[in-house]
Protein backbone atom coordinates (compact mmCIF):
# COMPACT_ATOMS: atom_id res chain seq x y z
CA UNK A 1 0.00 0.00 0.00
CA UNK A 2 1.29 3.50 -0.70
CA UNK A 3 2.34 5.36 2.37
CA UNK A 4 0.29 8.47 1.69
CA UNK A 5 0.13 11.58 3.86
CA UNK A 6 2.94 13.75 5.12
CA UNK A 7 5.21 13.56 8.11
CA UNK A 8 3.94 14.49 11.55
CA UNK A 9 5.11 17.88 12.69
CA UNK A 10 8.47 17.31 14.29
CA UNK A 11 7.39 18.81 17.62
CA UNK A 12 4.29 16.61 17.89
CA UNK A 13 6.29 13.54 16.94
CA UNK A 14 8.96 14.27 19.54
CA UNK A 15 6.32 14.85 22.22
CA UNK A 16 4.72 11.50 21.40
CA UNK A 17 8.06 9.69 21.49
CA UNK A 18 9.03 11.22 24.83
CA UNK A 19 5.70 10.20 26.38
CA UNK A 20 5.96 6.63 25.14
CA UNK A 21 9.64 6.43 25.99
CA UNK A 22 8.90 7.48 29.57
CA UNK A 23 6.29 4.72 29.89
CA UNK A 24 8.52 2.11 28.28
CA UNK A 25 11.63 2.72 30.35
CA UNK A 26 15.19 2.42 29.02
CA UNK A 27 16.01 0.15 26.12
CA UNK A 28 17.27 -3.31 27.02
CA UNK A 29 20.49 -4.65 25.50
CA UNK A 30 20.11 -6.65 22.33
CA UNK A 31 20.71 -10.37 22.74
CA UNK A 32 23.88 -11.65 21.13
CA UNK A 33 22.20 -14.78 19.68
CA UNK A 34 22.58 -14.45 15.91
CA UNK A 35 19.70 -16.90 15.42
CA UNK A 36 17.18 -14.24 16.39
CA UNK A 37 18.64 -11.61 14.07
CA UNK A 38 19.46 -9.37 17.03
CA UNK A 39 15.76 -8.66 17.65
CA UNK A 40 15.09 -10.41 20.94
CA UNK A 41 15.20 -8.10 23.93
CA UNK A 42 15.03 -9.92 27.23
CA UNK A 43 13.39 -8.45 30.29
CA UNK A 44 10.29 -8.47 32.51
CA UNK A 45 6.99 -8.70 30.67
CA UNK A 46 8.46 -10.06 27.44
CA UNK A 47 7.34 -13.69 27.87
CA UNK A 48 3.95 -14.74 26.46
CA UNK A 49 2.93 -18.40 26.43
CA UNK A 50 2.18 -20.54 23.40
CA UNK A 51 -1.15 -22.36 23.17
CA UNK A 52 -1.55 -25.73 24.87
CA UNK A 53 -2.33 -27.52 21.62
CA UNK A 54 -2.06 -26.33 18.02
CA UNK A 55 -5.41 -26.75 16.24
CA UNK A 56 -4.14 -25.81 12.77
CA UNK A 57 -2.68 -28.52 10.57
CA UNK A 58 0.96 -28.25 9.50
CA UNK A 59 1.81 -29.42 5.96
CA UNK A 60 5.19 -29.78 4.29
CA UNK A 61 5.60 -30.23 0.54
CA UNK A 62 1.93 -29.48 -0.10
CA UNK A 63 0.91 -29.59 -3.77
CA UNK A 64 -1.20 -26.89 -5.38
CA UNK A 65 -4.06 -29.29 -6.08
CA UNK A 66 -4.10 -30.37 -2.42
CA UNK A 67 -4.02 -26.75 -1.32
CA UNK A 68 -7.05 -25.85 -3.47
CA UNK A 69 -8.99 -29.00 -2.61
CA UNK A 70 -8.48 -29.03 1.16
CA UNK A 71 -7.61 -25.54 2.37
CA UNK A 72 -7.95 -22.59 -0.04
CA UNK A 73 -11.68 -22.02 0.55
CA UNK A 74 -12.35 -23.94 3.75
CA UNK A 75 -9.75 -23.81 6.54
CA UNK A 76 -6.36 -22.41 7.54
CA UNK A 77 -3.12 -24.35 7.24
CA UNK A 78 0.51 -23.81 8.23
CA UNK A 79 2.90 -24.36 5.33
CA UNK A 80 6.45 -25.58 5.77
CA UNK A 81 9.45 -25.84 3.44
CA UNK A 82 7.73 -24.46 0.35
CA UNK A 83 10.23 -21.64 -0.25
CA UNK A 84 13.80 -20.75 0.69
CA UNK A 85 13.87 -17.26 2.19
CA UNK A 86 17.26 -17.51 3.90
CA UNK A 87 18.56 -14.50 1.93
CA UNK A 88 15.52 -12.41 2.84
CA UNK A 89 15.83 -13.49 6.47
CA UNK A 90 19.48 -12.38 6.59
CA UNK A 91 18.51 -8.96 5.21
CA UNK A 92 15.85 -8.63 7.93
CA UNK A 93 18.29 -8.79 10.85
CA UNK A 94 18.11 -5.78 13.15
CA UNK A 95 21.54 -4.54 12.07
CA UNK A 96 20.85 -4.80 8.34
CA UNK A 97 17.36 -3.31 8.42
CA UNK A 98 18.57 -0.32 10.41
CA UNK A 99 21.54 0.14 8.07
CA UNK A 100 19.31 0.02 4.98
CA UNK A 101 16.11 1.67 6.17
CA UNK A 102 16.86 3.44 9.45
CA UNK A 103 16.17 6.86 7.93
CA UNK A 104 13.11 5.70 5.99
CA UNK A 105 9.83 7.07 7.28
CA UNK A 106 7.36 4.34 8.19
CA UNK A 107 3.66 4.65 8.94
CA UNK A 108 2.52 3.14 12.23
CA UNK A 109 -1.07 2.10 12.88
CA UNK A 110 -2.85 1.91 16.19
CA UNK A 111 -3.39 -1.71 17.23
CA UNK A 112 -7.18 -1.74 17.31
CA UNK A 113 -9.69 -3.33 14.97
CA UNK A 114 -10.36 -0.20 12.92
CA UNK A 115 -6.91 1.49 13.05
CA UNK A 116 -8.17 5.00 13.75
CA UNK A 117 -4.81 6.74 13.97
CA UNK A 118 -1.64 6.76 11.87
CA UNK A 119 1.76 8.09 12.90
CA UNK A 120 4.75 8.70 10.62
CA UNK A 121 8.31 8.57 11.93
CA UNK A 122 11.75 7.24 10.94
CA UNK A 123 12.12 3.49 11.20
CA UNK A 124 15.15 3.83 13.50
CA UNK A 125 13.14 5.88 16.01
CA UNK A 126 10.45 3.19 16.04
CA UNK A 127 12.96 0.37 16.57
CA UNK A 128 15.03 2.11 19.23
CA UNK A 129 12.24 3.77 21.24
CA UNK A 130 8.89 2.04 20.64
CA UNK A 131 9.74 -1.61 20.09
CA UNK A 132 9.21 -2.76 23.65
CA UNK A 133 7.01 -5.45 25.27
CA UNK A 134 3.29 -4.66 25.28
CA UNK A 135 1.76 -3.16 28.40
CA UNK A 136 -1.39 -5.30 29.08
CA UNK A 137 -3.24 -2.22 30.36
CA UNK A 138 -2.72 -0.14 27.21
CA UNK A 139 -5.66 0.28 24.86
CA UNK A 140 -5.34 -0.50 21.19
CA UNK A 141 -5.56 3.13 20.10
CA UNK A 142 -2.60 3.94 22.37
CA UNK A 143 -0.42 1.16 20.93
CA UNK A 144 1.59 1.89 17.78
CA UNK A 145 2.26 -1.04 15.47
CA UNK A 146 4.39 -1.20 12.31
CA UNK A 147 2.54 -3.42 9.86
CA UNK A 148 1.28 -2.55 6.41
CA UNK A 149 1.23 0.89 4.80
CA UNK A 150 4.67 0.09 3.38
CA UNK A 151 6.21 2.42 0.82
CA UNK A 152 6.91 -0.22 -1.83
CA UNK A 153 9.25 1.87 -3.94
CA UNK A 154 11.37 2.66 -0.87
CA UNK A 155 11.42 -0.97 0.38
CA UNK A 156 11.68 -2.61 -3.06
CA UNK A 157 15.34 -3.53 -2.54
CA UNK A 158 14.25 -5.76 0.37
CA UNK A 159 11.01 -7.16 -1.05
CA UNK A 160 12.71 -8.28 -4.27
CA UNK A 161 14.49 -10.96 -2.24
CA UNK A 162 11.29 -12.42 -0.78
CA UNK A 163 9.81 -15.61 -2.26
CA UNK A 164 6.09 -15.81 -1.44
CA UNK A 165 4.26 -19.14 -1.23
CA UNK A 166 3.87 -20.56 -4.76
CA UNK A 167 0.07 -20.68 -4.57
CA UNK A 168 -2.39 -18.20 -6.05
CA UNK A 169 -6.16 -17.98 -6.30
CA UNK A 170 -7.96 -17.28 -9.57
CA UNK A 171 -8.96 -13.65 -9.94
CA UNK A 172 -6.72 -12.30 -7.16
CA UNK A 173 -3.58 -10.19 -7.09
CA UNK A 174 -0.91 -10.32 -4.40
CA UNK A 175 0.26 -7.42 -2.21
CA UNK A 176 2.94 -7.53 0.48
CA UNK A 177 2.62 -6.14 4.00
CA UNK A 178 5.79 -6.11 6.10
CA UNK A 179 6.09 -5.52 9.82
CA UNK A 180 8.21 -5.51 12.98
CA UNK A 181 6.57 -5.60 16.41
CA UNK A 182 7.38 -6.07 20.09
CA UNK A 183 6.56 -9.01 22.35
CA UNK A 184 2.93 -9.08 23.45
CA UNK A 185 1.79 -6.80 20.63
CA UNK A 186 -0.67 -7.80 17.93
CA UNK A 187 -3.93 -6.85 16.29
CA UNK A 188 -7.39 -7.74 17.66
CA UNK A 189 -10.02 -9.70 15.71
CA UNK A 190 -10.80 -8.53 12.19
CA UNK A 191 -11.35 -10.08 8.77
CA UNK A 192 -10.54 -9.40 5.12
CA UNK A 193 -9.64 -11.37 2.02
CA UNK A 194 -7.44 -14.48 1.97
CA UNK A 195 -3.70 -14.38 2.48
CA UNK A 196 -0.44 -15.85 3.71
CA UNK A 197 1.59 -14.64 6.70
CA UNK A 198 5.22 -15.70 7.19
CA UNK A 199 7.25 -15.24 10.37
CA UNK A 200 10.84 -14.23 9.61
CA UNK A 201 12.07 -13.86 13.21
CA UNK A 202 10.27 -14.59 16.46
CA UNK A 203 6.93 -16.35 16.97
CA UNK A 204 3.36 -15.23 16.27
CA UNK A 205 0.33 -16.82 17.94
CA UNK A 206 -2.87 -16.82 15.86
CA UNK A 207 -6.53 -17.07 16.88
CA UNK A 208 -9.01 -17.86 14.07
CA UNK A 209 -12.79 -18.22 13.66
CA UNK A 210 -14.72 -19.17 10.49
CA UNK A 211 -16.81 -16.39 8.90
CA UNK A 212 -20.08 -17.58 10.41
CA UNK A 213 -18.80 -17.40 14.01
CA UNK A 214 -18.22 -13.83 15.21
CA UNK A 215 -15.82 -13.73 18.17
CA UNK A 216 -16.49 -11.87 21.40
CA UNK A 217 -14.03 -8.98 21.65
CA UNK A 218 -13.75 -5.25 22.28
CA UNK A 219 -12.37 -3.46 19.18
CA UNK A 220 -10.13 -1.20 21.28
CA UNK A 221 -8.74 -3.89 23.61
CA UNK A 222 -5.44 -5.46 22.58
CA UNK A 223 -5.12 -9.15 21.83
CA UNK A 224 -3.01 -9.51 24.98
CA UNK A 225 -5.81 -8.01 27.10
CA UNK A 226 -8.36 -10.30 25.38
CA UNK A 227 -6.18 -13.34 26.09
CA UNK A 228 -5.87 -12.42 29.76
CA UNK A 229 -9.42 -11.18 30.43
CA UNK A 230 -11.82 -12.98 28.04
CA UNK A 231 -10.13 -16.17 26.88
CA UNK A 232 -9.86 -17.92 30.31
CA UNK A 233 -13.65 -17.74 30.86
CA UNK A 234 -14.54 -19.19 27.45
CA UNK A 235 -15.96 -22.70 27.17
CA UNK A 236 -13.77 -25.02 25.07
CA UNK A 237 -16.44 -25.05 22.34
CA UNK A 238 -16.30 -21.25 22.11
CA UNK A 239 -12.54 -20.97 21.74
CA UNK A 240 -10.95 -20.24 18.37
CA UNK A 241 -8.65 -22.36 16.30
CA UNK A 242 -5.19 -21.36 17.44
CA UNK A 243 -1.56 -22.09 16.81
CA UNK A 244 1.87 -20.48 17.08
CA UNK A 245 3.64 -19.86 13.78
CA UNK A 246 7.40 -20.02 14.10
CA UNK A 247 10.21 -18.55 12.03
CA UNK A 248 10.19 -19.98 8.51
CA UNK A 249 6.55 -21.10 8.67
CA UNK A 250 3.67 -19.55 6.73
CA UNK A 251 0.04 -19.45 7.85
CA UNK A 252 -2.66 -19.41 5.16
CA UNK A 253 -6.08 -18.03 6.15
CA UNK A 254 -9.12 -18.21 3.82
CA UNK A 255 -11.41 -15.38 2.77
CA UNK A 256 -13.38 -13.63 5.56
CA UNK A 257 -11.98 -15.71 8.39
CA UNK A 258 -11.82 -13.75 11.65
CA UNK A 259 -8.32 -13.64 13.07
CA UNK A 260 -6.30 -11.96 15.82
CA UNK A 261 -2.54 -12.10 16.31
CA UNK A 262 -0.17 -11.97 19.26
CA UNK A 263 3.61 -11.68 18.88
CA UNK A 264 5.21 -13.92 21.48
CA UNK A 265 8.64 -12.38 20.89
CA UNK A 266 9.90 -9.31 19.11
CA UNK A 267 8.89 -10.47 15.64
CA UNK A 268 9.60 -9.68 11.99
CA UNK A 269 6.93 -10.89 9.57
CA UNK A 270 5.57 -10.44 6.06
CA UNK A 271 2.11 -11.14 4.70
CA UNK A 272 0.97 -11.73 1.13
CA UNK A 273 -2.62 -10.56 0.80
CA UNK A 274 -4.70 -11.91 -2.09
CA UNK A 275 -7.22 -9.25 -3.07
Amino acid sequence: MPRGGGLMASGARLQLLLALWTLAGPARPVAADAGDGGWQRRGPGAAVAEEERCAVERRADLSYSEFVQHYAFSRPVILQRLTDNSRFRALCSREKLLASFGDSVVRLSTANTYSYRKVDLPFQEYVEHLLHPQDPTSLGNDTLYFFGDNNFSEWASLFQHYSPPPFSLLGTTAAYSFGVAGAGSGVPFHWHGPGFSEVVYGRKRWFLYPPEKTPEFHPNKTTLAWLQDVYPAMAPSERPLECTVRAGEVLYFPDRWWHATLNLDTSVFISTFLS
